[in-house]
């Protein structure tokens, strides 16, 4: 059994491009311009705060003029090199003679760049953002993005419960929010609250006879452990809920964000010797130093 199966495996699957240009210009816009894509996707869609760069030549993909890379700091402290883009040149065009008529008639060689994320990514947002009770996935990316428990004890109380948690489910629905309604009897609500915990649900609501009484539902981050993380009687009022759900998704996400920015920043020193390189990297912290080039 693996213990990190989405980052160390023996194979993985690629969101892989290649590209030819007509100029090395062109090809170094693109190769910048696909390490910024990436940049922004980790920042704004999976709230990881990568640090984007360019590779050292001893680190330059072989083959490559230039390597440009975002690499994340993970959970252990452990950096992740979560996304590439290559300025190749005219390295693999020459060796391949790959080639393009110019505008003066001419055959020239294509400058080329190639650029790629690959599924270690998914193993480094559960890496940034995981804790002890499992997943805990930022509301953008999230496949479910709320949860309704309906609760209930009695037989009686179970028609008045599912009618109004299924005017909950359609409201979220309606709003384009990602939601999902746990009805199971097989498990307990206490059951299905650790599994959806586990499983990184930013919100879950929970909804019994008491909740319908009062026209609300009981809200859960995922984000805030315990009782602080709970909030009572949140109007069932769509424009209501709708407008105080998405808001709340938009927060989780922030502080996601902002948790793993103050995380890695803690973390990383400056550095102007070696001797200080080595000593901030046996602490298990990053160093940050001058730039050689090499």
């Amino acid at each position: 059994m693996r213990t990190k199966p989405f980052i160390r495996t023996l194979e993985f699957l690629w969101q892989e491009g290649h590209t030819a240009h007509a100029t090395l210009e062109e090809a170094e816009k693109e190769a910048m311009q696909m390490i910024d894509v990436y940049t922004k996707f980790a920042y704004e869609q999976a709230a990881i705060p990568v640090i984007p760069g360019r590779k050292s030549r001893v680190e330059t993909f072989a083959g490559a003029d230039r390597t440009y890379t975002i690499e994340a700091m993970m959970g252990d402290k452990k950096a992740l090199q979560a996304g590439t883009s290559h300025n190749l040149g005219q390295n693999f065009s020459r060796a391949f003679e790959t080639q393009f008529m110019d505008e003066n008639g001419q055959l020239e060689h294509v400058w080329q760049t190639s650029w790629a994320i690959s599924t270690r990514f998914v193993g480094g947002i559960i890496m940034t953002h995981g804790d002890d009770a499992g997943l805990m996935l930022p509301p953008r990316i999230a496949p479910i993005q709320v949860v309704i428990v309906p609760i209930w004890k009695k037989g009686d109380e179970k028609g008045v419960v599912m009618e109004a948690v299924a005017s909950v489910q359609n409201t979220l629905k309606e709003a384009g929010i990602r939601v999902k309604m746990d009805d199971s009897e097989l498990r307990t609500p206490g059951w299905k609250f650790n599994f959806y915990e586990m499983k990184g649900v930013p919100i879950r609501i929970e909804l019994g006879p008491r909740d319908v009484k009062n026209r609300s539902v009981v809200l859960c981050r995922r984000d805030v452990p315990g009782k602080q993380g709970k909030e009572f009687g949140i109007s069932m009022e769509p424009s209501i809920l709708v407008d105080h759900i998405k808001g709340r998704l938009e927060e989780i996400q922030a502080s996601l964000l902002q948790k793993a920015i103050t995380f890695r920043d803690s973390n990383i020193v400056d550095v102007n010797s070696y001797g200080e390189l080595k000593e901030v990297i046996s602490e298990g912290k990053w160093a940050r130093g001058p730039w050689s080039a090499r």
